[in-house]
């Protein structure tokens, strides 16, 4: 599927999603590092922003009970579980920007398109979301809910794939302009020939795409990450997430090494409160592309010690800068303290772009290749939607 990235909104990306019957369409922000893929609807609503589309509106024929296998997976952190007066399914998902959504679990019709162009549908569960707290709200100014995509056996790929429409892989292309890029769920469309490969880890976290990281380098220069286990750090693979996100001690290793920007080309401007740094060139900043010649590509190097192989991703200038209203030049790096334990590397949607990502859940590996995004270059004939 297609998607539009909303420059309004630090880049979020979104695609389109037809639901019920008849179908109607809702806007979902692709998100590799959630489980559950929810719409705002009219439950009633207690808190809902404008959205994209009108609020989906449930029927009584589609709520889940509290005793389907899907409700015990969403309730299973919950502090409330199982009730036996209940006629539906409640969940609650917090953030970690700490907004949230709470809503309850229901089950209605998708539209599919096939990869060889024909239409299908199938029934899934999804949330039917009804109060959202927090920076949430921001983004649902212009979408209508969120695109789950993780390992988790609630998210859509797993669903579809335990229903037989696909092979359990996921792969996504963010533009780095207004084209966008596209989506596509099954294995028709993976490039295998050209394609960086790492394994998939299982651990630290639960239902994430991961891997495990041998060292990152800025320029020549290794940054010291800390949190490392095993003698490996962690990162993981976040399109739901805006920016990067470094352990503490490669956050300050990082900025410790930008201090060598010259003055005469870029200085620091605090007046601009868009991300915690931010420069100002002799002139406005209209793309990353006028000022990359200031700083180096951040490399990293995927394996194991006791391995000679290694694989490198190599993220450009553009991969973790962006620039600001006031035409400035800004890291889209920050602090990971807070996030998780603080002890992964977590690469937004900032870092992803310019790439073809492809999950693969069945051989449990990550790939990756440079791509322009504009559109899928195999196809065969196994489902993609």
């Amino acid at each position: 599927m297609d998607f539009k990235p909303g420059k309004e909104l630090n880049w979020l990306y979104y695609t389109y999603m037809l639901v019920g019957n008849p179908p109607k369409p809702y806007f979902l922000d692709i998100d590799t590092g959630s489980d559950l893929m929810w719409i705002q609807c009219d439950a009633p609503c207690t808190s809902c922003a404008k959205g994209a589309h009108p609020l989906y509106k449930p029927r009584n024929v589609n709520m889940i009970p509290p005793k389907n296998p899907y409700c015990v997976e969403v309730q299973e952190n919950l502090r409330s579980k199982y009730c036996d007066n209940c006629h539906q399914c409640d969940y609650e998902i917090e953030y970690a920007d700490h907004s949230s959504s709470v809503g309850v679990l229901a089950k209605d019709t998708l539209q599919l398109v096939l990869a060889n162009g024909t239409g299908t549908k199938s029934d899934v569960v999804f949330g039917c979301a009804y109060d959202q707290q927090g920076t949430l709200l921001n983004t649902l100014a212009n979408t209508d809910g969120i695109l789950g995509l993780s390992r988790a056996p609630i998210s859509l790929p797993s669903q579809l794939a335990s229903h037989g429409f696909i092979n359990n892989v996921i792969g996504h292309c963010l533009g780095t302009d207004t084209n966008g890029g596209y989506l596509f769920l099954g294995n028709d469309f993976v490039p295998h020939w050209r394609m960086s490969w790492v394994p998939m880890l299982n651990a630290p976290f639960l239902n994430l795409y991961q891997a495990g990281l041998m060292k990152m380098n800025y320029g020549r220069k290794e940054l010291q990450l800390g949190s490392m286990r095993d003698g490996k750090g962690t990162v993981v693979f976040d399109s739901g997430s805006t920016y990067t996100y470094f352990t503490n001690q490669g956050y300050k290793a990082l900025i410790s090494m930008l201090e060598e920007i010259s003055s005469e080309d870029l200085i620091k401007d605090a007046s601009d409160t868009t991300l915690p740094i931010c420069w100002r060139a002799k002139f406005p900043v209209r793309s990353i592309t006028e000022v990359r010649q200031f700083f180096k590509p951040l490399n990293l190097q995927f394996g194991s010690k006791w391995r000679i192989a290694s694989t490198k991703l190599s993220i450009p200038a553009e991969g973790y800068l962006t620039t600001s209203e006031k035409g400035n030049v800004c890291l889209g790096i920050l602090d990971g303290s807070n996030i998780h334990d603080g002890s992964a590397i977590i690469l937004g949607d900032i870092s992803l772009r310019g790439q073809l990502f492809v999950y693969d859940n069945v051989n449990e590996k990550i790939g990756w290749i440079r791509s322009n995004c504009e559109r899928p270059q195999k196809l065969l004939s196994l489902p993609f939607f």
